[in-house]
């Protein structure tokens, strides 16, 4: 049983998880920087700890300096929160290696999720509906994706993110300098530049299925939050229900959301992220942390 957590992250995520496990009768340790020394997460903790210099590869990105504090705090579990190390497949392996409870996803299922063609050929197995694309592979079979299936296509990075190692094409030839500036946007940016190309859907909506799955195999979705406005693939605004989601395309995606979840062996919080259209869908990524909107969801 869960008895002394610490939070290895700052603001309002932290304080949020703080004030949780108060609740349940779980010791908080805080974590921080030394410009975060007066911050509220450290004031509302049980206990605090102090991490190192402000820059975050000293602070909150060092997982050897959050394991020697969990030892030394005497804390049993860890808590990512969200942003820093939430989604670092080797920062669970860590908490484990030591015996500590990650409070998220097993690594087998970050690094699955995280890689978004190896998602994509998983769900293809699990039988949720994927949009027509490649799977990675070289400039030469890029080409070969985008004739297959007709402009426009979208060229994205496998181990992409927030909208970064994205290009869309309009024009078979606008590929080739797409394919070479999203590569290099990638490598720098996630330190892999493997690609792969989508076909683009122009107007579709963008959905999102809050799930929760037990370590004993159990899944639940909370329904759906439409993330459709947006800038520079940022969300702006997330409403639940979506607007203009029929009962049976809502059903459809929630039992998809929770195939994804079985087949990725995932545990914990989790968010299916879909394209929709009128009366279809298709899996665009899986979030393997607890997301910034969640609370979206609790107000239903």
């Amino acid at each position: 049983m869960m008895r002394k957590l610490l939070i290895a992250n700052r603001g309002e995520i932290a304080c949020r998880i703080m004030r949780t496990a108060k609740r349940l009768g779980v010791t908080s340790v805080a974590v921080y920087s030394q410009v975060d020394a007066h911050a509220l997460h450290v004031e509302l903790a049980d206990e605090a700890y102090l991490l190192g210099p402000a820059p975050a590869r000293d602070s909150y990105l060092s997982i050897g300096k959050i394991i020697e504090i969990a030892h030394r705090s005497g804390s049993d579990a860890i808590h990512p929160g969200y942003g820093f190390l939430a989604e670092n497949a080797d920062f669970a392996e860590a908490c484990a290696a030591n015996g500590l409870i990650f409070v998220g996803p097993p690594p087998h299922a970050m690094r699955l999720l995280g890689s978004k063609s190896e998602a994509k050929a998983a769900m293809t197995r699990a039988g949720v509906p994927v949009a027509p694309g490649s799977s990675g592979g070289e400039d030469a079979e890029l080409f070969e994706a985008a004739r297959a299936i007709g402009l426009p296509v979208l060229v994205k990075a496998s181990a992409g993110g927030g909208g970064r190692g994205m290009r869309i094409v309009r024009a078979l030839e606008e590929l080739s300098s797409a394919i070479e500036s999203a590569r290099r946007e990638a490598g720098a940016a996630f330190g892999d530049d493997t690609l792969f190309i989508e076909k683009y859907f122009s107007g579709y909506k963008h959905v999102e299925i809050q799930i929760f799955a037990a370590s004993h195999g159990g899944v639940v979705s909370f329904l759906e939050r439409d993330c459709s406005m947006q800038r520079r693939h940022q969300k702006i605004i997330e409403e639940t229900p979506a607007p203009g989601l029929t009962p049976w395309l809502r059903e459809q995606m929630s039992d998809a959301a929770i195939r994804a979840a079985h087949v990725a062996g995932y545990t914990g919080a989790g968010t299916v992220e879909f394209l929709v259209g009128e009366d279809h869908f298709y899996f665009l990524e899986m979030n393997t942390r607890l997301q910034v909107e969640h609370p979206v969801t609790e107000m239903v």
